[in-house]
């Protein structure tokens, strides 16, 4: 068993985007200066193997946008150079015009974070003797680099990181469970106000979390594009991030939620419970049902297997139910309770309709509607990007004039959701 978990833990580790980003960008670095020593005239080409660090990235879709935007910018600078030397030498001033021209160029020609690429190769060329030669291998070296980068993700695509992503939004939704079973087991037992705002604290610090399962999804969404491994990569991204976007939200309420709490905890006193013990009975389960419907959201939207996501969507659709029944009960019991406690009824109402709020986040129905309008928001940006592709399209299927389908509204919530799930994940 410890050779087995050992072996495990180093498959594992492979995965980890750190660590195919270091092998990738090693071997490319070193391909790339072979390659130079063999064609620039340079003795030492080191600007092949930089730019291949600079290219390389953790998915395909990251690397080539880098590379076109490496290569840009030192052929721009490049060029500058060549422009400036044919009228002036390497002065004070001129050193000064050709790094503020090459900045302003670089602003309009949208190299992004090479922009200082930018004046840093034209310096460059702009102080070296023979510019011709130095200009040219410049160019060169940066190709080399950027084309072993490219030509490495090309033959070795980088992993799809939907499973890392999917790991992030499930252990998310893990963590909010969490915190309500927490904040459940202190509802009944006389809660210090300092023991109510460290809850609160603790759902602030889920905005953190979000942002990383933030990072995690957009590095999942880059290794979809361009992707020759990949089936359905926009229908992939626009369902995790309609998951994400959903626990997000479902984060903001679950805040409002303990401050909520607080605030009772600062209207009742510190040797009186937040709640009489039989409403807190049922509230405990309604927080346990909340959080086991969190879960099971986080799984369906990251589950891979048709078959796992019908059971799924069977248990997300029967916490929720068990916890709309204890919304209720919670609802009555709380009503009765109004003529002992009437000064706390705006926050009793405040908890009930949070909660309501998280439910009808999780609601396959409302969850489908949201896939429906991505993937039509989607589609029509996609049609504006091209336009003359889809006029062509249009025209060779019947005329530009004709009828434009449109997508059937959703009907049953679940059905739809499990045939968009059926078609969701990147077959590899």
């Amino acid at each position: 068993m410890p050779a087995r978990e050992a072996v495990a833990a180093l498959l594992k580790r492979g995965r980890d985007p750190v660590v195919t980003l270091t092998l990738r960008a090693t071997v490319a670095a070193t391909i790339s200066y072979v390659i130079a020593l063999r064609i620039s005239t340079e003795a030492a080409p080191l600007t092949a193997p930089l730019t291949a660090l600079l290219v390389v990235q953790v998915t395909l879709y990251s690397t080539i946008t880098t590379g076109i935007r490496r290569v840009n910018s030192v052929v721009v600078g490049v060029l500058l150079a060549v422009g400036f030397s044919a009228l002036v030498g390497l002065t004070w001033w001129s050193l000064g015009l050709v790094v503020l021209a090459a900045l302003v160029v670089g602003q309009f020609v949208r190299v992004d974070e090479f922009v200082n690429e930018v004046a840093i190769s034209a310096m460059l060329v702009l102080g070296v003797s023979q510019l011709a030669h130095q200009a040219w291998d410049r160019v060169l070296e940066t190709l080399i680099g950027a084309g072993v980068g490219l030509l490495l993700n090309f033959l070795f695509a980088p992993p799809v990181w939907v499973g890392t992503a999917g790991e992030s939004i499930e252990d998310l939704a893990r963590r909010m469970r969490h915190l309500l079973l927490r904040v459940s087991e202190e509802l009944d037992v006389p809660t210090a106000v300092e023991h109510a705002e460290a809850r609160l604290h603790e759902a602030r610090r889920l905005d953190q979390d979000v942002s990383e399962v933030d990072v995690a999804l957009r590095r999942a969404e880059d290794s979809l594009r361009l992707n020759p491994r990949v089936k359905e990569g926009l229908l992939s991204r626009v369902v995790l991030r309609t998951g994400l976007d959903t626990l997000e939200i479902c984060v903001v309420v679950l805040r409002v939620l303990t401050r909520s709490l607080t605030d009772l905890a600062r209207r009742r006193g510190e040797d009186e419970p937040l709640f009489a013990w039989d409403v807190a009975v049922v509230m405990e389960q309604l927080f346990a049902h909340l959080g086991g419907a969190l879960v099971s959201f986080a799984v369906l939207v990251t589950t891979q297997v048709s078959r796992n996501a019908e059971e799924a969507e069977e248990r997300l659709a029967a916490e929720l139910s068990a916890a709309r029944a204890s919304r209720d009960n919670v609802a009555q019991l709380l009503l009765d309770r109004v003529r002992e406690h009437p000064h706390a009824w705006q926050l009793h109402g405040a908890v009930l309709a949070e909660v309501d709020r998280i439910l009808d986040e999780l609601t396959p129905e409302h969850r489908s509607q949201r896939l429906m309008e991505e993937l039509d928001r989607a589609a029509h940006t996609r049609r504006e990007r091209f336009a003359v592709l889809t006029r062509i399209r249009d025209t060779v299927r019947g005329g530009p004039g004709g009828p434009v389908p449109r997508r059937p509204a959703p009907r049953a919530g679940g059905l739809l959701l499990r045939r968009l799930q059926r078609g969701v994940w990147p077959r590899e």
